[in-house]
Formats: structure tokens, C-alpha cells, sequence
């Protein structure tokens, strides 16, 4: 069985599995726990994201904890943004330099206090995914709304121990009380039976910046 047909199964047989009055899916009643991966394993793992996502048309960089903000606020300035959401959770630091320069807006995450369209949007990531390349969001701190995908520009935080060979191993982490959204690079070739999703699905921003931290 294909990681795609194992994980479509896991879906229907939570959909299966919901009472008449509920609405929300619940995934991974029986979690699966796969081994911790050795330093060597885990390289390798996190080599392949990178060429991968790369592949589908998104900046890859790689960097260290303490070199996040510089990374932000580099692509940021890269990309000529002048105004972006910071969803709630996200590390205020990340922002602190771009947002000092005159111009620049930080846009609340939420649509009853502005109905302004930004330019790009900072989000971390509830995991992400070697084949196919992907990222997962399930609404959680420095996540934000499923919308926040619509600006022209996404630059996305992913640790390396959030990223996964396959997507069962990252459906079992998520919060499944939460709208969830994967998405892929702007450039990967639109395949609808690959990326199906609880809540929505897509293929991602204009511009995709993945910043990965080591």
C-alpha cells in the first residue's frame, strides 16, 4: 500500500468512525510511534526535504535557532514586503528588525480588525513532509488562519525534527480539532489525489520561502 492509499484509508476510517452530531474528524486514536532517528538518518532525511520542496520552485534556507530572525528578516527585504501577518504564537523577535524600518506594517491576524490584504505572511508549521514535499498546518501557535495562504509571499519556519518521511507520520502529530491545510511548492505539478486534505488543500503561494532550522 502506497503512503498516499495508507493515509486516504486513515481519513475514511475516522470519517466512518464520527457520531451524527459532530463535525470534527478525529485522527490517530491509536497513534503510531515511529523510532527516533539516528543524527546520520535524520540528515539524510531533512537533505531530501530540501531538494525536494527546492524542486517544486521554493527558496530553501538553512540555518541555526539563533539565526531565524536574520532569515526572516532577510526574505523579507529580499522579497520587497511591506506588509505582513504575524499569526498569534509566532516569536515576536522574528519580526523586531524588518518591522523597526519605516514602511513596514505588521497586519493583525484576525478579518474583524483589518481588512487589509498583505503582502506575505511568517507562519511556523505543524510538520512537514519528504514525499511528496510538503507542509502541514493545523491552526496552531504561529500558525494562523487557513486564509493566510492567499498573500503573494509565505515564509514558512519548519525544524528539522518536524519533518517526516511520509504523511501518516505527520497525521498522527496533528491537532485534528483544527482546520488543516498542506500545501506544496508554487511550482509543483497540481495533483489532487496527492493532497487531500480535512480542510482545504493547495498549491501554495507565488513565492515560497522554507526556512529550515537545524
Amino acid at each position: 500500500m502506497t503512503d498516499r492509499e495508507q493515509m486516504l484509508r486513515r481519513v475514511a476510517d475516522a470519517l466512518k468512525a464520527l457520531p451524527d452530531d459532530e463535525r470534527t474528524v478525529t485522527l490517530g486514536r491509536h497513534r503510531r510511534h515511529a523510532p527516533d532517528l539516528d543524527p546520520a538518518a535524520r540528515a539524510e532525511l531533512v537533505d531530501m526535504f530540501a531538494e525536494r520542496v527546492k524542486n517544486d520552485g521554493a527558496q530553501v534556507v538553512r540555518i541555526s535557532d539563533s539565526e531565524i530572525a536574520d532569515a526572516v528578516t532577510e526574505a523579507l527585504t529580499t522579497h520587497d514586503i511591506g506588509s505582513v501577518v504575524a499569526p498569534e504564537g509566532l516569536p515576536l523577535e522574528w519580526l523586531t528588525v524588518w518591522a523597526d524600518t519605516d514602511g513596514h506594517r505588521v497586519v493583525p491576524d484576525h478579518p474583524l480588525v483589518s481588512t487589509e490584504t498583505p503582502d506575505a505572511v511568517v507562519t511556523g508549521c505543524a510538520g512537514a513532509v519528504v514525499e511528496p514535499a510538503t507542509i502541514v498546518l493545523d491552526g496552531g501557535p504561529g500558525q494562523g488562519r487557513a486564509s493566510l495562504l492567499a498573500p503573494g509571499c509565505h515564509i514558512c519556519v519548519v525544524r528539522a525534527d518536524q519533518i517526516e518521511p511520509a504523511l501518516p507520520d505527520v497525521l498522527d502529530k496533528l491537532d485534528s480539532r483544527r482546520p488543516i491545510t498542506w500545501f506544496r511548492g508554487p511550482a509543483a505539478a497540481p495533483d489532487e489525489d496527492e493532497l487531500v486534505s480535512i480542510a482545504a488543500a493547495g498549491q501554495g503561494p507565488r513565492h515560497l520561502v522554507v526556512v529550515i532550522v537545524e
